[in-house]
């Protein structure tokens, strides 16, 4: 009886010790104001001053800085004359689906002259996302960065840095970004590409006008500095290196990953990579430099170089370096394939992780070019594409079709008829050689607005198989409100009896976006355990225009902490 009363005691005191726990790890939480006023704003690059859109003036925009645990509270009042949404890319949203952010996905666009406020929670995330617009070509300018500290009191997993430095890749136009795309939308053929990239808004050293306001990073001699690379760029995957150093990654996507060290990064937009960097060479100042990977044979691309300069802050350097040029790196060749797949394949999570096995959806979809015949009636310059033709995209041959009356999270969630249907595919209705020579009557894909179902829990498998239609390229995959675990890749055609061999399930990386190689497949797993409605989209801007994209319907569970809570009041109406 005695031994009874101190297991009882004995449990008593663990539960209090837990609730003491809970309260703590609460009360360590914080809730972040932000106010975005969306503006035009004169920026000058390149010797021009543009009337951009900004947030706040800044362009790139305020970097927002949270520990994990903790709320954002952003109003945003859009004072442009263009719709806008922020997404918070790579945010898991649980349950708050309405804060998501993709235009006409989750919610309707805020109005000129409009506003709304998005909330939600940090949960279980450390690192670095980023925010930009979803609506049209505006996160050319409306960008910035996301970091996601440990929870207060908590460590990285590696040695802490003496400093944290975003760097933000960027691509800027020398006229109105939204021009472009309505022209490109207008004519069906292909928009014109940037004419500069940036590192944290600044075009660097080799650009006319741009040497004066090139960005500086310094370092002191023998410190370790951790840089958060964002790709923010609008439609190109880039090279990243830093003249004679190396760069050891431990993160990307809000996830930290196995250590590992290399010269080059790759990022497809979207994406991002955390790495430490050590001020270990010869005092003195470095590039650091940015351009294209285009693995599109033959695609125009903007072949330009942007830099930054490493500096090292000593006495000797201070009072020298600025009289010398920076030292130059060597960048891959544009098409450099091999090295951006040596770069994407070495990603594994730092430890054994709980890959879903028994899969209950599988699903095989194709991600690639298409082009549309002119549609009768027509006038030739609305169809300037390839012979007369507009440019198209699709996933499983459809070409995606957003919605302009509602929402499609608000449909679904208002039981809307006639906004949607959840006929996606799940195979491609056709089977083909899918990177090989594709026959031309597969070029054109049909229109909808198409959604697939997952129910609560659901473990899901998809195959991401890109193709050779008009041209093979790379794509970077988006899934909003989930993190996946990319559990292999590889190139031609996925073979389900013989790649499955190359299947990852010990430690695979978790990404929320997902390089499909160029002519390849990639394979990614995730649970369905966040109810809304999620989009999975090419982070290439010009390719979700012309309709690279689906959705996911994701039902509500059984309680109400595994279903969709219910939209704020102040929810933008179309």
């Amino acid at each position: 009886m005695e031994a009874m009363k101190n297991i009882v005691k004995s449990l008593s005191s663990l539960c209090f010790v837990c609730i003491l726990l809970l309260f703590a790890n609460v009360a360590s939480a914080k809730t972040h104001h932000h106010d975005f006023v969306i503006q035009a704003t004169p920026v000058k690059r390149l010797c021009k001053t543009h009337n951009s859109i900004t947030v706040n003036g800044q362009f790139p925009g305020p970097t927002l800085e949270v520990n994990n645990g903790d709320t954002l509270v952003v109003n945003v009042v859009n004072r442009a004359r263009y719709n806008v949404t922020i997404h918070w890319h790579g945010v898991r949203q649980m349950r708050t689906g309405w804060a998501d952010g993709p235009e006409f996905i989750t919610q309707c666009p805020i109005r000129p002259g409009k506003s709304y406020t998005y909330r939600f929670t940090i949960q279980g995330q450390e690192g670095t996302l980023w925010w930009h617009a979803h609506s049209s070509w505006l996160r050319a300018t409306v960008y910035g960065a996301l970091i996601i500290h440990p929870k207060e009191g908590g460590n990285y997993p590696f040695p802490k840095p003496k400093r944290e430095t975003p760097i933000v890749l960027g691509e800027w136009w020398d006229t109105n970004p939204i021009d472009v795309v309505r022209r490109a939308t207008r004519t069906g053929a292909a928009p014109n590409v940037s004419d500069a990239y940036t590192i944290n808004g600044q075009p660097g050293d080799l650009y006319k006008c741009s040497k004066q306001d090139t960005t500086i990073v310094h370092m002191d001699s023998g410190e370790t500095n951790l840089l958060r690379v964002i790709n923010a760029g609008l439609n190109q995957q880039l090279f990243f290196t830093v003249a004679n150093h190396k760069l050891t990654v431990v993160g990307a996507d809000a996830n930290y990953v196995k250590p590992f060290t290399t010269s080059v990064l790759m990022l497809g937009p979207g994406q991002t990579t955390d790495v430490l960097i050590k001020a270990d060479q010869t005092p003195n100042r470095y590039y650091m430099a940015a351009r294209a990977y285009a693995s599109a044979q033959g695609a125009p691309f903007d072949n330009t170089t942007t830099t930054a300069i490493l500096e090292y802050k000593t006495s000797s350097c201070s009072s020298n370096c600025a009289k010398t040029n920076p030292i130059s790196p060597l960048l891959p060749a544009y098409n450099d394939t091999a090295t951006a797949t040596a770069f994407t394949r070495k990603f594994r999570s730092p430890r054994k992780v709980e890959v879903p096995t028994e899969i209950d959806e599988n699903l095989f979809i194709t991600v690639g070019l298409g082009l549309e015949n002119c549609p009768t009636g027509a006038r030739s310059r609305n169809c300037q594409g390839p012979n007369g033709t507009r440019f198209a995209a699709s996933m499983n041959n459809v070409s995606f079709v957003l919605p302009s009356n509602f929402s499609l999270l608000q449909a679904h969630h208002q039981r809307i008829p006639g906004v949607f249907s959840t006929d996606f595919p799940a195979v491609p209705p056709v089977k083909f050689n899918y990177t090989g020579n594709v026959s031309r009557s597969l070029w054109q894909p049909i229109r909808g607005t198409k959604l697939y179902k997952l129910k609560y829990g659901a473990k899901v498998q998809v195959v991401l198989q890109g193709t050779g239609i008009f041209t093979a390229e790379n794509h970077p995959i988006h899934l909003h409100g989930y993190d996946f675990y990319i559990i292999a890749e590889g190139f031609g055609n996925f073979n389900p009896k013989t790649d499955t061999s190359k299947f990852n399930l010990i430690n695979p990386p978790l990404r929320n976006t997902a390089s499909v190689p160029v002519n390849g497949w990639t394979v990614i797993r995730f649970v369905a355990d966040n109810p809304g409605v999620w989009i999975m989209h090419c982070h290439l801007d010009v390719h979700i225009t012309w309709g690279l994209a689906m959705a996911f319907l994701v039902e509500n569970g059984v309680s109400e902490l595994e279903s969709l809570e219910a939209p704020p009041v102040d929810f933008p109406v179309c």
